[in-house]
């Protein structure tokens, strides 16, 4: 028998895209909550979202990711869902006035796939070949390691991007390991970037639960759903972005893990209590990619330690503003000025 304290509300109204990748993760939440609350009635609520129905232009010139979001959003304004569940990284760094993120969930893999139908590594390529991304953090880093290649823009669920690649339109595509893995298309892998090649987006491979700020019986419901470490690790990188005044959809990237003060590998997350961040800012063009890292020790309890993450967030931050980061995104986000 469940040890759970058992919720007083009956049903539960799940808000959510219609994308296959949306779909798993909204059932994949709604199953873990019926695991822990079997009497809980849970309903999908399906929308299409601004963002999925502009599939001509690049994200970064019609709003970035947040158009993803707008519609679900609304339709807990309106009392016609109690949550959200998201891709984090495409969570927007300011939240609406009323709304808040209730659960951090487990992180899956946050690396980026690199997926082709005749090359297994983006080493492999020829010069000159062809690679599909939406993403500017992407594209930056990529140029740099290689500035032969040509980076196209590439929109669409997971299935159109495929589709895509399989019609011949590029040489290879880059795309996200963790979404990739949870509708069961590993086999579409030829393998992940590397990390210090390609630092991933900020929040990449993790699910977020938004919901009404105050909402205390909802809060309780997700509570267990939420993961501390992740949430560590994801506040960090998403002060990082804030203070940058990052959208979702600019050559930014974050990454931070926890590990212990003796490890000997620090590229893998062990639960420690040295928390090290590393944040990137590139030129789309590969001309430029600034790098800033910095590791702190937490202490305290777990509100206190979520404030330290915070802080080195906006440490890391600073760091890439003084060596020129201000300048970069100025002229994304004013490109007419």
């Amino acid at each position: 028998m469940s040890t759970t304290p058992q919720p007083t509300i009956s049903t539960l109204n799940i808000a959510t895209r219609q994308s296959p990748l949306a779909l798993w993760q909204a059932e994949h939440i709604r199953d873990r909550l019926l695991a822990l609350y079997p009497n809980l009635t849970i309903n999908l609520l399906k929308i299409v979202t601004k963002g999925d129905k502009i599939l001509d232009t690049p994200l970064a010139k019609i709003g970035g990711k947040g158009l993803f979001v707008k519609e679900l959003e609304q339709a807990m304004y309106d009392k016609e869902a109690d949550i959200a569940v998201h891709s984090l990284k495409d969570v927007p760094m300011q939240l609406p006035e009323g709304l808040m993120l209730g659960a951090y969930c487990k992180r899956a893999a946050p690396t980026d796939a690199f997926v082709s139908n005749t090359y297994n590594s983006i080493d492999e390529l020829p010069q000159g070949a062809i690679v599909g991304t939406s993403s500017l953090r992407r594209q930056c880093q990529i140029k740099t390691y290689r500035p032969d290649l040509q980076i196209k823009t590439l929109r669409g669920n997971v299935g159109t991007r495929l589709g895509k690649l399989d019609a011949g339109e590029y040489d290879a595509i880059i795309l996200a390991t963790s979404g990739l893995q949870r509708i069961e298309l590993d086999a579409r892998i030829r393998g992940e970037l590397d990390i210090d090649m390609c630092l991933p987006a900020v929040g990449q491979g993790a699910l977020a639960i938004e919901c009404r700020e105050g909402d205390t019986e909802i809060l309780a419901l997700l509570a267990p759903l939420n993961d501390e470490q992740a949430r560590i690790r994801l506040i960090a990188e998403r002060a990082l972005n804030r203070h940058l005044d990052g959208g979702c959809q600019v050559p930014i990237a974050a990454y931070a893990v926890l590990h212990a003060d003796n490890a000997s590998d620090y590229t893998n997350d062990d639960n420690g209590n040295t928390l090290w961040l590393r944040g990137r800012v590139g030129q789309a063009d590969g001309s430029a990619l600034l790098k800033a890292e910095k590791r702190v020790m937490l202490s305290g309890t777990q509100a206190e330690q979520e404030a330290q993450a915070n802080q080195l967030g906006i440490e890391v931050a600073t760091m890439l503003l003084a060596d020129g980061a201000g300048a970069i995104l100025a002229a994304i986000y004013h490109p007419e000025e």
